[in-house]
């Protein structure tokens, strides 16, 4: 299991306020060789800020990529890796627009857009605004990598440590970590002789680690003067047959991932992250990045894994849509029924949901993917089952949909 980062959230102003600045510099530069000392590696340190349309409300969006770039710079000094600037928000309409150009005019900075607001409003214009963004983005490059760094976000809170969903909520700094935990599915479940014993050896393996990471955070939260938001847990991949959540599912014993009783399995898993007790933030599920771990872009390249199952399987997981790889032509219009399904599920189960969708350039369904990236394996392109929507779901405005548990009249 590893750090996959430790991410730090904290309001920096705009201009960039240097007193916010330096205290988390400190805390970034006592809190990596804090977790690697106790024997955990960390890949990334990342930063995420208040919503960029609320740092920007004074300035006006037209220094958005001032903003962008300004930030970039200060955190690569300061020790980050990556930084997050949140979420445009439905309620400002302007401030999706500039998204493509900050990406465009940064190489490190991360940005998303909301498409839900409450507890039960889908807002048609926000997600008509992010599939713009999705298919300008594609474009801005000949692999359409751009869109590893934009995601669609619904029902999802701050305090998220996975980008690039995280985004801040508050005055006080604070962190969280987000974990890359599907090893330690892969090991339990290989060793176990039952589903009893394989959701009982779980359930221990994460509580100990979470333990143990937990008193060194707080720890830290205490010497710095910062909040400790908690630990998402998630069972994400990495792109290593014994690092992936397809290889768990495999192994619990469904032929394939894809086929019928995957989703059983990943309840199964999603279930056991629910049971343990640690100091919970952000998803906390099963995270299923088709490029991000080898069984599921094999599965995606044999035709036996598609959008549509990925979708199915949100029900049940974690983060939604995440790095699936589209035909270059695919319309706006097809990414808005792509992502108001998304939205749906999310508000309809009460759970935060992300589509990262990629569209690749000059790609049609069926052709391989070719990234050079470390933590992508590459694919085919998978086909699209969606055409534009018409009547009255295709207008402009909100949709109003109430969790399912809420509203509900006794039996």
């Amino acid at each position: 299991m590893n750090v996959r980062s430790i991410t730090v959230f904290c309001d920096p102003g705009w201009p960039l306020q240097a007193g916010v600045l330096e205290q988390v510099e400190r805390f970034i530069a006592a809190a990596r060789p804090a977790f690697e000392s106790a024997g955990y590696t960390v890949q990334t340190t990342r930063l995420a800020t208040v919503p960029f349309p609320l740092l920007l409300r004074d300035h006006g969006f037209g220094e958005a990529v001032a903003l962008a770039q300004s930030l970039e710079a200060q955190a690569n000094g300061l020790g980050f890796d990556y930084v997050s600037i949140g979420p445009a928000f439905p309620g400002i309409p302007e401030s999706y627009p500039v998204i493509p150009e900050v990406l465009s005019q940064t190489k490190s900075v991360f940005a998303a857009g909301l498409m839900t607001y409450g507890d039960d409003h889908i807002d048609l214009n926000a997600i008509r605004a992010c599939a713009q963004i999705i298919s300008q983005v594609a474009r801005q490059s000949a692999d359409g990598f751009g869109n590893l760094r934009f995601a669609a976000l619904a029902h999802v809170p701050p305090g998220s440590p996975f980008f690039p969903a995280a985004y801040h909520g508050s005055i006080q700094a604070s962190f969280a970590l987000a974990l890359e935990a599907a090893d330690l599915a892969v090991t339990v479940v290989e060793a176990a002789g039952s589903l009893q014993e394989a959701q009982h050896r779980l359930v221990q393996t994460i509580e100990l680690e979470a333990r143990n990471l937990a008193e060194i955070a707080i720890r830290l939260a205490g010497d710095f003067g910062v909040g400790f938001g908690g630990l998402d847990f998630s069972l994400a991949p990495f792109p290593e047959e014994s690092r992936s959540i397809g290889t768990a599912v495999e192994r619990l014993g469904i032929p394939a991932f894809g086929l019928s009783g995957t989703l059983a399995a990943i309840a199964f898993l999603t279930d056991v992250l629910e049971r343990a007790r640690f100091p919970h933030t952000g998803f906390n599920g099963v995270m299923l990045p088709v490029m991000e771990d080898m069984v599921l872009a094999k599965r995606a390249a044999e035709g036996i894994l598609s959008l549509t199952d990925l979708l199915l399987y949100s029900a049940v997981c974690g983060t939604g849509l995440d790095t699936i790889p589209l035909p270059g032509d695919t319309s706006v219009e097809q990414l808005e029924a792509v992502l108001l399904d998304v939205a749906a599920l999310a508000q309809r189960l009460g759970k935060p949901l992300t589509a990262r969708l990629m569209p690749i350039p000059g790609k049609v369904a069926g052709d391989p993917t070719g990234f050079d990236f470390a933590y992508f394996a590459n694919t085919r392109v998978m086909p699209v089952p969606a055409k534009p929507l018409g009547g009255l779901i295709a207008g402009a405005g909100r949709l109003e949909l109430r969790p399912r548990d809420k509203g509900q009249p006794d039996a």
